[in-house]
This record gives C-alpha cells, structure tokens and sequence, in this order.
C-alpha cells in the first residue's frame, strides 16, 4: 500500500500521528453500539427537562441499557457521546453532574489489520489546546431555529415574529416545575414528542391506557369505602351549625305570631367603654413652661400671671391668632443665661428644616417649585370649609380647626367654622356639641351664639336664644332671631316689646315691631319710635302715611327740624300735596327742598334726584316727578352739553318705563331749545309711541309753528289726521304745508299719496301733474308712471316712462318700471333690451342686474343668467346680494356642488355680510347647521339676517321658547326688516296664541316695515297697491314655507 501511493515508510512516531488524527473522528460513529447512542439520547433528554415514556424503557430494557439516576443527566454526558470526545478534549463536567460512560474513555480496537503497523499500540493523541474550533460548539443556531430573512413577509421577517408563533409550542414540551417531576420518569414528556404520532403509538398508548383502567377498577371500591368513612368520621367529630340547632329549628313553626313579635330585641352586649370610646386629648404645652423648668427645678402648683397676661394663654385680644407680640419676643421662648435650652434655635431648626423639604420638591428641570414655600402655610386657609361649598380633604380641614381652637379656644371663627364643617360633612350632632362648646367658651359672641340657635331644632333653639339674650341683652340680631323663632304672632309682639324695653333705640326692631301690628296700633308705636329714634327717616315717614293730611304735615315738619339733610322728606311732603290736590304747592316744596338742603352742606346728586324722580312717578306723583326733573335737570351740565344730555336722560327714563319724567324733559329741552327740529322730531316719535292721538297732534302744532321749514313735522301731522279718519284735517295741514315750503318734493308726493289712498285718483293726477310742471323731479315722475300703472293704463304709463327716461335717463327705477311692464305684457325681447339699456346708464344698479338674471332664468336661458351675474359681480365687486343670487341659481338648478362653491367663495369676498351666512346655514346638512350658526353669529353678531336664520334654526328643531327668544331679538334689532315680521308671525299662527298673533301683527303696523326680499315681493306687486301692511304681513306669512 505504501509502495502503490510512493510514500515513504517514516518512523512509527509518524504513524503514532497522523495516522489516528485523521481516523479518530470517525471510529466513534463506526464502532459505537446502539445502547450509546440511547444512553447519550436519554441523557440530552433528561437534561432538557424532559421524562421518558414507558415504551422506550421497555425498548431500553430490551437492550439492556439502565435508565439515569435524576438528576444525572448534563451537557457533559451528552458532549461525551458526540464524535471526537475524549478525555482531555473539550470542557470538563460540571461540579455535581454525572461523568461520561466509562467505555466511551477505553481504547477501541482497531476495525481489521493492515491499518496500522502490525506491531504500533494504538494510544490516542491529545487534540491541541488553547482554542476553540467551531466542530467543538457546534452550529451557531440550533436546526429548529427560524432562519433570519429581511425580506420576508410580515409575521416572519424577524426571529421574534417567528419566535412568538413557536412560543405556545414550546411551552406545552417544556414545563420544568417541581410538581411535574417524578422520581422515575423525571419530568412529564416525551423524547419523541416532536415526532410523528403513527397507528402503532395509538394503539400502544390503547393498550396502556387499558391496563392503568383495569388497575385503578381494582382498587376502586377500596378507595371509596375508605374515603366515605374519613367523611362520615369527621362530621361527627365536627358537625355543621345547621345540623346542631336542626331541632330547635324545626320546633319554630310551632311558634305563634303572637309569640314571635314578643321576643325582646338583641341590645348591645358591650360595656360602656366599648360604647362610647374617649378619645385622648393632646393639650400642646408652650415652650415658656419648657424653659422656666429647665431653669429652676422647682414645683409650682400655679402659673405665673405675666404669662397669663403676655404669654399667649389668654391673649388680651380677641382675634387670638393675631397677638400683639410676635412668638419670638414673648416671655419664655427667650431664654436668658442657662444656655442649655434655647427655644429660638429650635424654631430656627424647625424653619431650616421646613425649607429642605419644600425645596425637595423642586422641579430641578424647570426651575420650579411644586409647593410654594411662601404660600404654603398660608394655602392652608383654602382647607377651612365653608357652608355648601366642596370639601377636599375633611380630615385636614377637621385637624387644622381643631388646632385653631386649642391654639385659641376664645375665637369664635374657629368654633362656628368647625361647627359648619361637621354639618357639612352630616355629622349635626358633633356640629350642635361643638357649637355649644364655644358658646361656653366665647359667651360674649354674637355670631356664636346666632350659629348655635341655627343649629339646634326648635325648642332647643328657643332656650339656646333664651341663655343668649342673658348673656348678651343689647344684641339686636338675637332678638331678632328669637322673634323668628315663635309662630304665635302674640308671641313675636312680646318677644319685640320685650326688646325694646332693653335696646330703645333699635330702628330694626322698631320696624319689625311696627310691622306685626294693626295701623292704629302702628301709628301709636310710630309716634313712640320717632321720639326714641328721632333720626331715622324710614319712622317718620311710615308715621307721615298712617297720620291725617294735618297730622302728616305737622309730622314731616317735625323730622325736617330733626334730619335737615335729608331729601326724602322733602319728596314726601310734595307727594302728599299732591295726593290732597295741593299741586301748586308742590314746586314751590321742591324748590325749597334745593334751597334748604344746600343751605345745610348737602350736594345736589342729580342722578339720585332723577333716579327719586323716577320712583315717584311709577308710584303715581305725576306733578313731583315733573317739578323734580324741571328743579334738577340743568344741574352740573355744561352748556355745550344740555341738549345731548338731556336726550340721554329722556332715552333712560323711556328704558326704565318712567314715561312722564321723559316727557318732563322734553317739555324743558324744548323750551330751552324752540327752534331745533331734532328736539322736535325726537319728541313727537316719543309722543308717537308712548302718548296719545291728541297730545302728538298738539306737540305738532308747536312743532310746525316753530320750526316752519321742517317738512317731516308738516308729513306727520297730516298722517296723523289721516289716520285717525280726518281727510279735510290733513288736507288743510299738507295746504299749510305747501305755502310754508313750496314746490317741495315730500309735501308733493305726501299730497298725491293721500288722495289716491282715498280713492281720489283724479285729483292725484292732477296734482301730479302740477308737481312735473312746477317741481319736476325722477321720483314725481316715478309716481306719475305708477299710479297710471296701478290704476291699469298701461299705455299712459310707458309714455310717462318714456318722457322721465328722456330726462332721467340715470335713474335706475325707471329702467326697472319700463322692463317690469313689457315682462306684464309677456314681451320678452323688449324687456331684455329694456334693462340692457338700463345697464349700460346705470351699471352699479344692482336691481337692475337681478331683473335680468331672473329674466334670463325664467326664459330657461340658465348659462346666460349665470353669464349675467359673473359680469355684475365684475363691476360690482364684494356685492352679497349678487353672490347670493348666484348661489341660489345654482341651488334651484339642482346643482348643489357648485352652489357650496360659490357660497364659500362668497363668504371669503364678503365676510361680514349677514345675508349669505344665513343662507350659507341651511345650505348645510341638518348635523352642521348649528355649527354654521356659531361662526355666523361670530362674524355678524348684530345682524337681523343672522338673527333671523338662527330663530329659523331653532324653530325647525322644535324649540319653541329659543326660537321665540330669536324672533324677538330680531325685530327689535331690526324693525324695518319686513321678513323678520312675517316669520315672526307665522311661527306664532303655528305654535303661538291668538293674543301672540295679535301682538305681533300689531307691533309690525306699529314699526311700517319697508325692506325685506319677500317683503317687497308682496307689497310692490300692483296687485297689492292699496294694502295695509296688516294685510301685507298676512300675505307674505301665507307665501312662507317650512321647507328649512
């Protein structure tokens, strides 16, 4: 063999080797028998924690291999059996563990001759040392680890994920708890668990369930005797209690009902002490008697009276808390000389250690503190509960009262405070006890006193008033507080008299003594009253009304002499000339009243007189409140001021319903200012909404005959007359008109008006004409084309029309008329060309463009409508009502998309215009509608459109009350807007009463509204020519529809 490979015959060292180098990993594969390979399997099994099924012992027994002692088994044991193992090759076993299998350290025989030289022993080498090679530890992951793919799926891209998927696995193989170990078996499982589980081990683990059964049936009956005499055994030694008293319990329903309700109740079995436990008492001892101990070790069975005086026992004063000397300077807490107790060092010792914990817990990130140290003590006041307030932390509360009141026990705070806290807390009995406590303790306290009679039920509350009014017979409020608590009336009046025996001169009590009495005995004891309370206005003046006009003279004369500064008697005294129809006594008391009062150093308040003035005119004393207003109303105002001013006070008095002191001032401004028309006006509206037909129409006679020029003022009157049925009236007014300002535009029109509303349309006609001849103006010959088209002539109407055009071509209502007649008269085109013409005159009209959008709509001509408006809005940029008319051709297009569009489109060019917010609200869906509302109502908050939308909102949700509220808001904010009326009175047809109806149909005649989309639908249709706005506001009502 060495020849036919040329190998030189070396030395047998060689052989010794290398020879065996390179055979020894494999002889152990070649040559191990098969029980080395079970024994090394049960030892790696055993150390996995893993018990060996009864079918491979019996195929171990068969082969005659043992099985491991527990506990044995080690990585070293299984490390022996694997390939290339050998004494000195690899770590040695564990202290503790069993060694490898002897035979696997012996020389193996070698497989045949020829190998090895014939005479060679064969001796194994030692592998070298010194390092490790990865044959020694094996593969670095184990064969079921899962492989580390980064692109794989998710759920198996990290060992984790594929980890957690095997985690239940694994710990249903591998449970090492004590409790699953058996002597025998070790633990519970199987080596072959991970294997398949084919027919033969169905059947072998048959079989062996089989024989476990037939042994266990064996032993059964055994087993179950034996157990059922343990039991039996037992609960006789230890029967249950329902087995001891079965007996008595069934002797029960032998007892009768009688019987059974006779049996005493179960008292409480514990003693006194256990009943009611005494709580121990801590009495905090100040350092003063510390440090007088430590000085002299002397026995003292009393205490020195300086400190009673000074040392903070009994404080001289009666806040407790507050002493007059600080706790530092007081007698005791100094202490002189001896040094061995120094009570200041102490305090300081406290403070220092007091501020390492409040600066413990500082934020050391921020730089802040959690707890203020300067507000800490002082926090603590914020503890002290306070009657139906929230209660934190009773128990601090309660510790810190407690310390207040042992600290001072004659402060009368702590006690009715801690005394509130347990009623708070629904302790009333502790509360009644501690409040009876202090008043032991502070029997000079009024409020203590008063809490504890609060406190108590009512007898005892009467006898807790009773010992108060010992203690305390000059306090007013606790005989007040124990006339509320008597329900006889009888005894309230003996209980008041009994009071003004000791305390005379009590204004309360004297009125509440007054007051339960009859007048006659009144008058007596008010008579009485003044002479002990000469001071008190409320006595004289309650004495004044129950006296006779003589008497209450001679008694307001009386408290003049005795309160000369007082302006209250004076009213009154003018009030009762009055009530007995002396009326011109009454500004001559009033002027005196001023006279004496600055006689006697008193300043004249005007806004206390006005507010006097006020009073007295809700109580009926028109003439006092009037010479009231005339004697005051010019005090303190600079001239420059009066008029402003005095509007001001009128515009207050008509707020506050104090009608007669607003016309009081007007009257006054009016002779201080005759010729101003703006006094005039302001009083005739206020005449107008607050007075009557004749006094509006006597105002108005002065009015025109002062301000002559004033066309409103001659307007006025005339409607006046004509309202009230008197035509011949308001011609001769209009007549007086006409020569106090000729060729006047407004008295003109107010002329044909008149006339044509009573069917005179020949004389408005002839009027008209004059007007065009003598005052010709765009709006005379506006109405001259309208009364011919109202009136049906239509032809007499466009001739106008075209006769104003050729004069007022710029005036846009004119175009308007032109191309609403050719649209009456079905004609298309010439209705196109007339507001075309008109916006080339007029290209800011915005009617004008809207005209003829609808036109274009009405024709189906929608792309030229669209058209239309975009060009409007071009040269009439930031316009709302052209953006919304845009928005709502697209809406009734059914084009809603492009609608939401546009309308937010709208609302970023106009912001703030309260018509699109309100459409904008309903173009939402019904859950975003009160969203919208909110941001309208931020941006338009006084708006009546805005308004308007949101009563709409609220109505639509059935809320009637809100929508009512929104309703109102509207029209007050807004009383020409027609729309607002019409709503307002179809939500009222449909959840109001009749008397709502009539209200609001009378404030809308009342307000004349012009303006409003609907509104002037209606009422500028010629049908609708003649209509009062009552019957206009039933029309638009009935147009209405609650489609929002």
């Amino acid at each position: 063999m060495t020849a036919q490979l040329n190998i030189p015959i070396f030395s047998p060292i060689i052989h010794m080797i290398f020879i065996p180098t390179i055979l020894i990993p494999i002889f152990p594969i070649l040559i191990t028998p098969i029980p080395v390979i079970l024994t090394t399997a049960q030892d790696l099994h055993i150390a996995r924690g893993r018990a060996v099924p009864r079918r491979e012992r019996k195929f171990r027994s068969a082969l005659g291999v043992a099985p491991p002692a527990p506990g044995a088994a080690s990585a070293a044991a299984a490390a022996a059996a694997l390939p290339g193992a050998s004494r000195g090759c690899g770590p040695a076993p564990r202290p503790g563990l069993a060694p490898p299998p002897r035979f696997l350290h012996s020389p193996v025989a070698p497989p045949g001759p020829g190998t090895f030289p014939a005479k060679q022993p064969l001796v194994y080498p030692s592998r070298a040392t010194g390092f490790t090679t990865r044959s020694d530890i094996g593969p670095a992951r184990d064969a079921n680890d899962p492989v580390d793919d980064r692109h794989a799926p998710p759920g198996k891209r990290t060992v984790g994920d594929q980890m957690k998927k095997n985690q239940t696995a694994d710990d249903d193989d591998e449970d090492l708890n004590d409790t699953n170990y058996d002597e025998f078996n070790g633990y519970a499982g199987s080596l072959f668990s991970s294997g398949p589980y084919e027919k033969d081990d169905e059947e072998a683990d048959a079989i062996y369930a089989a024989l476990d059964k037939r042994m266990d049936e064996r032993r059964k009956e055994r087993r179950e005797q034996r157990e059922k005499e343990e039991i039996e055994k037992y609960r006789m030694e230890r029967p249950k209690i329902q087995q001891q008293f079965s007996d008595l319990k069934r002797k029960l329903a032998e007892v009768t009902e009688e019987e059974w309700l006779s049996i005493p109740e179960v008292g409480d079995a514990r003693n006194k002490r256990q009943r009611n436990p005494r709580y121990e008492k801590l009495t905090p001892v100040p350092d003063s008697f510390f440090a007088k101990h430590l000085q002299s070790g002397e026995n003292h069975t009393s205490v020195d009276p300086r400190q009673t005086q000074f040392g903070g026992l009994n404080t001289p004063y009666p806040g407790g808390l507050n002493t007059p000397y600080p706790g530092g300077m007081t007698p005791g807490l100094m202490t002189p000389g001896t040094g061995e107790l120094d009570m200041r060092k102490i305090g300081q010792a406290r403070n220092t250690l007091m501020d390492m914990r409040l600066s413990q817990v500082s934020d050391s990130v921020s730089g802040q503190t959690v707890v203020d140290p300067k507000g800490y003590l002082t926090d603590l006041n914020s503890m002290i509960p306070t009657h139906g307030g929230d209660i934190n932390d009773i128990k601090k509360a309660r510790l810190l009262l407690k310390s207040v009141r042992e600290t001072n026990p004659h402060h009368p705070p702590a006690w009715i405070a801690s005394a509130r806290l347990e009623e708070v807390t629904g302790k009333l009995q502790v509360a009644r006890n501690l409040i009876m406590k202090g008043t032991e303790m502070c029997p000079k306290s009024e409020d203590v006193w008063l809490e504890a009679a609060r406190l108590q039920p009512g007898d005892t509350a009467k006898a807790v008033v009773a010992q108060a009014v010992r203690h305390l017979p000059q306090s007013v409020r606790i005989y007040i507080r124990a006339a509320e608590l008597e329900t006889d009336i009888r005894a309230k009046k003996r209980v008041l008299r009994k009071a003004l025996e000791h305390v005379p001169n009590s204004v309360r009590l004297w009125k509440a003594a007054v007051e339960l009495e009859e007048p006659e005995d009144a008058r007596i004891m008010l008579s009485r009253a003044v002479e002990c309370c000469p001071t008190s206005v409320e006595l004289w003046l309650a004495l004044a009304r129950l006296e006779t006009y003589e008497n209450a003279r001679k008694v307001l004369n009386k408290a003049r002499e005795n309160i000369p500064t007082d302006r209250h008697i004076w009213i009154t005294a003018a009030k009762l000339e009055e009530a007995n129809g002396n009326t011109q006594m009454v500004e001559k008391i009033i002027d005196r009243a001023i006279t004496s009062l600055r006689a006697n150093g008193v300043e004249i308040n005007r806004e206390q007189w006005i507010q006097d003035a006020e009073e007295c005119d809700k109580a009926g004393s028109v003439a006092t409140c009037q010479a009231i207003m005339r004697a005051v109303i010019g005090i303190g105002i600079e001239e420059e001021d009066r008029k402003h001013t005095w509007m001001e006070d009128a515009d207050s008095c008509v707020a506050h319903n104090a009608l007669e002191c607003a016309r009081a001032i007007y009257a006054y401004a009016l002779q201080v200012f005759p010729s101003k028309k703006s006094v005039w006006l302001r009083a005739a509206y206020f005449e107008k909404n607050h007075g009557t037909r004749e006094s509006l129409e006597a105002l108005l006679q002065r009015a025109v005959a002062h301000c002559p020029k004033a066309e409103v003022l001659w307007l006025m009157g005339a409607k006046s007359k004509w309202l009230a049925g008197d035509v011949p009236a308001a011609r001769s007014i209009l007549a007086l008109a006409f020569q106090a300002n000729p060729n006047s535009e407004e008295i003109w029109l107010a002329a044909v008006k008149l006339e044509s509303e009573n069917n005179e349309y020949e004389r408005a006609r002839r009027l008209l004409a004059k007007a065009r001849s003598s005052a010709p103006t765009a709006r005379v010959f506006m109405k001259s084309v309208k009364l011919e088209w109202v009136l049906g002539n239509i032809a007499a109407a466009q001739e106008l029309c075209e006769e104003a055009l050729k004069h007022y071509e710029d005036f846009p209502k004119l175009w308007m008329m032109k191309g609403q007649i050719e649209e009456q008269k079905e004609l298309v085109e010439k209705a196109r060309e007339a507001y075309n013409q008109g916006l080339k005159k007029c290209p800011h009209s915005i009617p004008l463009w809207l005209l003829l959008s609808r036109l274009e709509e009405k024709v189906g001509q929608l792309t030229r409508a669209r058209a239309i408006l975009e060009k409007s809005r071009l040269k009439n940029p930031k316009n709302p009502d052209l953006w919304l008319e845009s928005v709502r051709l697209e809406y009734r297009a059914g084009l809603k998309n492009i609608a939401n569009t546009l309308m937010a489109k709208a609302l970023q060019e106009c912001p703030n215009s309260g018509i699109l917010w309100s459409e904008a609200i309903f173009l939402e869906a019904r859950p975003q509608r009160k969203t919208k509302s909110v941001d309208a109502l931020k941006k338009c908050e006084h708006d009546p459109h805005v308004l308007l939308a949101v009563a709409k909102l609220f109505w639509s949700e059935r809320k009637i009350t809100k929508a009512r509220e929104w309703f109102h808001r509207t029209v007050k904010i807004d009383s020409d807007l027609g729309d607002a009326w019409a709503f307002f009175y179809k939500f009222e047809l449909q959840h109001g009463t009749e008397e709502q109806q009539e209200e609001v149909r009378k404030r809308c005649e009342n307000a004349e509204p012009r303006h409003g989309e609907l509104w002037c639908d209606v009422s500028k249709d010629i049908e609708n020519w003649q209509k009062k706005i009552g019957e206009i506001l039933v029309l638009v009502a009935a147009k209405l529809k609650n489609t929002f």
